[in-house]
């Protein structure tokens, strides 16, 4: 990531809350009202946006800095220095009544519940977290709205003519992945933290297993502060609860949801997933003891619910959630997670999945979602996989898990909402070049039929003859007889979609379907079985900007 970009990022989410966390009345109010902030000439806020994307980290340049990266810890130690440069000392960040989450899996539904439960008590809060989905004003938010266009716009130019007055050759930071050298662990004095599910991700940067991970994650801990975790697996629990002792941070074991349940009404939840339960139950956690904070400020040692241990680690108490919080876990909404948009004849399931042991957990609220919906009583039905999956994750890895899902057809494209993304700068992506997203979506395709024991060859792949070629046309066609009749590549997610729908949407109507799109034998047999079908079910996942693609169009409203 540029130094540029790091310094402008990292100093938005300083203006507002934690990474990640949810903030007080105090931390909000604090943030929003830092520095006056003129309102800049001729700027909306596309342009502020635009000029965000140009200090994107470019491909190369990404390349160049993974293969030169020095001491993580010097590059928390430069955050320092940015943050003095956006006019803020790390003095101020104390001031801050912070709950930092971290994990593999669940953390952003876990801060959208505990964020939402600490609403339903009156309270004013402050919410960041990391990607967007379809406007980067998303990753702000007070009271669980997005802040304004107008918003964004002022700060951003106030934080970027900052940032150009005093620059200098600084180191590069890594933001948004969290843990001990992420930028947002420069928060010293958080009121309470949480780790939520672990599992393998961002490799390259954390560590190729859970324990080095769990090590990464733990590093959010501060010494005398209170810090939950759900059940994880022994070796990474274990990591987690060493790293705790070595700073005194007392580290308690959540217990289950059903044991909140016990004597009283089940707790519903406004987010669907079995997975779900365990990302409230740390919500609960956190919650509940950032209000005991604020009723004595000073949360200390917690009486633990019963002296037994699950490997040395106390169980955090167990006590009868208020209304208040019920009404704050049935309320939470956070979307493009186990999300379902029922349009006529067609279902879409939005889960941004993108580690194995999230595609397993999305896997199951998929398949439990087909097996509770009503029966029809006469007719076909379709099930289509659209996906796609960036970084160092292994694709094929994912797609095997998704095998018990039983689609009819598997689609791959980009993240890209259009062909050309000049008009949506919200979805443009420098860190990657055209050619490895195309490339990656092809790996996809030949990692599904090979699992469909239909073996594929790069050298089989062509691209379409020239009367197809161009943006409306499908990337890139495999020769017959060797492709796989249930997989197909797509330019844009825009593309995916028309296929897909076959103008069966309300919503999704785009002016015209491109011609070639029913060039391929697989696309045009499938166009049929789609147009007929009595219910077609659409499963999005392996990645959060796939998904957030998908919404820009499915939900005209979002871009708004």
């Amino acid at each position: 990531m540029s130094p540029v970009r790091s310094h402008l990022r990292a100093a938005l989410f300083l203006a507002v809350a934690s990474a990640r966390g949810v903030t007080t009345q105090v931390a909000a109010q604090r943030g929003l009202s830092a520095w006056p902030v003129p309102q800049e000439p001729s700027m909306e806020y596309q342009d502020a946006v635009r000029m965000l994307n140009t200090l994107q980290t470019n491909a190369s340049y990404l390349e160049q800095a993974k293969r030169q990266r020095g001491d993580p810890q010097t590059q928390l130690e430069a955050m320092e220095l940015y943050l003095a440069r956006s006019g803020l000392q790390v003095e101020d960040l104390d001031r801050l009544n912070i709950i930092h989450v971290t994990g593999t899996k669940g953390k952003g539904s876990t801060c959208a519940f505990t964020e939402c439960i600490l609403r339903s008590y009156g309270l004013k809060t402050g919410f960041f977290s990391s990607p967007h989905l379809v406007q980067v004003r998303e990753r702000i938010r007070i009271n669980g709205q997005p802040i304004s266009p107008d918003l964004f716009t002022k700060y951003f130019w106030r934080l970027y003519h900052r940032l150009e007055e005093t620059k200098v050759d600084l180191a590069v930071v890594e933001v948004g992945i969290g843990g001990a050298y992420d930028c947002t662990n420069i928060i010293r004095k958080p009121v309470v933290c949480g780790v939520s599910s672990l599992g393998i991700d961002h490799t390259s940067l954390l560590g190729d297993t859970v324990e080095k991970i769990a090590w990464q994650k733990g590093g959010i801990f501060k010494q005398g502060v209170p810090a939950f975790t759900v059940l994880q697996p022994e070796g990474p629990l274990a990591v987690l609860r060493d790293r705790a002792q070595q700073i005194s941070c007392p580290l308690y074991l959540c217990p289950p949801l059903e044991a909140l349940e016990e004597g009283g009404l089940p707790l519903t939840l406004g987010l669907e997933g079995e997975h779900q339960r365990s990302n409230a139950a740390l919500a609960l956690q956190l919650a509940h003891c950032w209000l005991q904070w604020q009723d004595h400020h000073d949360a200390g040692e917690l009486k633990e619910s019963r002296p037994g241990l699950l490997w040395q680690l106390p169980l955090a108490p167990v006590f009868q959630p208020t209304s208040h919080m019920r009404l704050g876990l049935r309320n939470t909404e956070w979307l493009g997670r186990t999300q379902v948009l029922r349009r006529g004849p067609l279902t879409w399931y939005l889960d941004g999945a993108h580690t194995p042991s999230s595609v397993q957990a999305c896997v199951r609220w998929f398949c439990q979602a087909l097996q509770g919906r009503e029966r029809l009583s006469s007719g076909t039905e379709v099930r289509v996989l659209l996906f796609n999956t960036t970084g160092d994750r292994d694709s094929a890895v994912l797609l095997k898990l998704l095998q018990p899902c039983q689609f009819n057809y598997a689609v791959f494209c980009p993240n890209l909402t259009e062909v050309s993304s000049t008009g949506n700068a919200d979805q443009q992506n420098f860190t990657v070049t055209l050619d490895q997203v195309l490339l990656r979506c092809l790996e996809h395709q030949q990692h599904w039929n090979c699992l469909d024991e239909e073996q594929a060859s790069p050298a089989l792949w062509s691209a379409p003859s020239p009367e197809l070629a161009g943006p409306a046309s499908l990337l890139l066609v495999p020769h017959p007889p060797h492709s796989s009749a249930s997989s197909l590549v797509f330019s844009c997610i825009s593309h995916a979609l028309q296929w897909i729908s076959q103008g069966r949407d309300p919503v999704f109507q785009p002016p015209s379907s491109p011609k070639s799109l029913l060039t391929h034998p697989v696309a045009r047999s499938g166009a049929s079985v789609l147009h007929e079908a009595a219910a077609v079910h659409v499963l999005v996942t392996g990645s959060l900007h796939l998904v957030g693609g998908v919404l820009k169009l499915l939900e005209p409203a979002l871009s708004q």
